[in-house]
């Protein structure tokens, strides 16, 4: 027997995973032609999203998220934290090198979690809570490789920077399979060297069967 579900609890989530996918924002007819329906249903959607703070219509007719969507998410980040602090741990022992994880915000990553080697008489810190823009350090640049694949595996599925922020250099992963979040494990050292790359695969596919 197929589980009872709610049809318009599931449309609404659907308009707030496309409208998360469309940063420029939709129009009711562009989200009623996406899922299907008529406008008159998505139009009561909105309202009841945009009541609860979860939408926002502006003057061009455009819906996008609203700003209780912030606050969602703060509350998903110790959910994250705990996750992920098995595996950072494990790859900071391991390699020496300060381990982070780092969750898409706008246009940055911003770290959640950090742990720092326990036996290591120099590291990189990295600081709780510190945005870096996508398109510098490993973190956000695997993310964005991520997104380049759509879904394809990546090769290697790491990436390497050196110097690009004040960290220094990095190796990262993304995690993947996720619904709803994109981040990546990363490790800040000097000079990380590439064959560090598989044990931060590793903890990136090891978060993310945490967090399935």
């Amino acid at each position: 027997m197929a589980k009872e579900t709610s049809q318009t609890l599931d449309r609404g989530l659907r308009v707030l995973t496309l409208l998360s996918d469309s940063p420029e924002g939709l129009t009711v007819t562009e989200i009623a032609s996406a899922l299907g329906v008529s406008r008159t249903v998505v139009y009561r959607l909105i309202v009841t999203l945009e009541q609860h703070g979860l939408v926002r219509r502006y003057a061009d007719g455009r819906c996008r998220l609203g700003l209780a969507v912030l606050g969602l998410a703060r509350q998903v980040q110790p959910h994250l934290r705990d996750a992920a602090a098995p595996s950072l741990r494990r790859l900071a022992e391991t390699t020496g090198a300060t381990a982070y994880l780092g969750v898409v915000d706008g246009a940055d990553l911003l770290t959640v979690a950090v742990v720092e080697p326990p036996r290591s008489d120099v590291h990189v810190a990295y600081r709780l809570g510190s945005r870096v823009p996508l398109e510098l350090g490993a973190g956000g640049r695997a993310v964005l490789a991520a997104r380049t694949a759509a879904g394809r595996p990546l090769d290697p599925p790491w990436v390497v920077s050196s110097g690009e922020t004040p960290a220094g250099s990095g190796i990262a992963a993304p995690v993947l399979g996720i619904p709803g979040v994109e981040a990546a494990v990363g490790l800040a050292a000097v000079a990380p060297p590439e064959d560090l790359g598989p044990r931060v695969a590793r903890a990136a596919s090891e978060i993310a069967r945490a967090l399935a």
